[in-house]
């Protein structure tokens, strides 16, 4: 496979990888503060990758992309988990994964800003007639007032692709994994602290779906989704590969569904074929 099919393939992985976030989030903050929730994750993921780290013996990044780094780990190890985790107090994990149908449109305006890609028009139209479909979705689907958690999803959106887009520059540089990882190790300190400082009194309350949430935003959303994320858009372009950040809804709303116990309608299947169609349109014209 050619380096833009293969960007796309782990793009894909690294989408279902995130898909579960939201839902995982939603559980842990069930019984876990936000801020501690952020931090532990952080923390924990933060540990991985330093072992990770000095098991492969992977050299220091130079000084002249710590500005890059710092970037990439306030939208994507502070800014999105912790924003995420405040909005997920205020509404459902279905209300917020219509977010995340913004997502390919902000991280393509930041791959323009910061990675100086230039899609071309057509692009562009697929790009936003996806996002059209899947918030069309949301609202014909129902969807409650607006509240503080709207707000806060939508600045986790802004910060993540910021960070998106400054992780798959520095990936073409340094690789997928040993971004996240450098990003992880950065926050590695402040993370820890945080997390000692904010844990709860007791963990006799703590229930076992919020600890299967908390391990999997801290192994999976946290490290091991970034590893293909990272990759695929640094091999097949910001702007493109983003795009499949389009399906993300769906598989969100499907794992809503499973673990949430929230129904999925026969218009979703449909507005998901529609926005397939949009992601192949947006690849094929991505240039």
């Amino acid at each position: 496979m050619d380096s833009k099919t293969n960007g796309w393939l782990n793009g894909f992985i690294g989408m279902l990888i995130f898909s579960g976030s939201l839902p995982a989030t939603r559980v842990a903050v069930m019984d876990f503060d936000p801020m501690f929730l952020t931090a532990a994750r952080a923390g924990i993921a933060g540990v991985i990758a330093l072992v990770v780290l000095v098991a492969f013996r992977v050299q220091r990044p130079s000084r002249t992309d710590a500005n890059s780094f710092l970037i990439a780990a306030i939208g994507v190890v502070i800014g999105f988990p912790l924003l995420t985790a405040l909005a997920l107090q205020h509404v459902t994990a279905a209300h917020s994964i219509i977010y995340i149908a913004l997502l390919p449109l902000v991280t393509a305006l930041f791959g323009v800003l910061r990675g100086g890609e230039r899609p071309r028009l057509a692009f562009w139209f697929f790009s936003a007639l996806g996002s059209a479909l899947v918030i069309g979705f949301v609202l014909h689907d129902g969807i409650e007032s607006a509240s503080i958690g709207d707000l806060y999803m939508f600045a986790a959106i802004i910060v993540c692709g910021m960070g998106y887009a400054e992780g798959a520059i520095l990936s073409r540089k340094h690789g997928g994994w040993q971004v996240i990882c450098w990003a992880l190790v950065f926050s590695l300190p402040l993370m820890l602290i945080l997390a000692y400082a904010l844990k709860p009194d007791t963990y006799s309350n703590i229930g076992q779906p919020a600890w299967l949430g908390l391990a999997y935003v801290s192994l999976f959303s946290m490290f091991i989704g970034f590893i293909f994320w990272y990759r695929g858009l640094a091999q097949g372009g910001i702007g493109a590969v983003g795009q499949l950040q389009l399906l993300q809804p769906f598989f969100g709303l499907l794992l809503a569904a499973l673990i949430l116990n929230e129904s999925v309608s026969l218009a979703m299947i449909g507005t998901s074929i529609l926005v397939v169609l949009c992601v192949f349109a947006a690849k094929r014209t991505a240039g």
